[in-house]
């Protein structure tokens, strides 16, 4: 009995996974452009998001954090089609999500923003 007790809480381990998510609101870039949003000249017309994930078996495989967010950053702006008109991107917002398995670590980013068009 107490054999089959130790079996089932070691399978039960060995089977979880944890967790982890942070959420970063700090700008990442080293090289920004700023917009005084201080008039009512605009108006918010979305919301964007982008993501990017990366999996390592025995710490082997994946992107780097840097080079995930940078991904998920490029998947947002993809998404927002903003090149050629007055339109910025506010508020932009990282998400980090650790999942912890036996010998397998999964990392996803999500960025995402708000896109608003200048009226001015």
């Amino acid at each position: 009995m107490k054999k089959s007790i130790f079996l089932l809480i070691g399978v039960l381990i060995l089977f979880s996974s944890c967790a982890f998510h942070r959420q970063l609101t700090t700008n990442l870039n080293t090289n920004t452009t700023e917009v005084v949003l201080s008039k009512k000249n605009f108006k918010v017309i979305d919301q964007v998001r982008g993501d990017a994930r990366a999996t390592y078996f025995l710490g082997i495989g994946g992107l780097s954090k840097k080079g995930l967010v940078a991904a998920a950053k490029s998947e947002m702006y993809a998404n927002a089609n903003i090149i050629g008109s007055s339109k910025a991107i506010i508020n932009e917002t990282v998400e980090i999500k650790q999942s912890f398995f036996p010998l397998i670590r999964t990392h996803r980013v999500f960025v995402s923003g708000y896109v608003i068009e200048f009226t001015e």
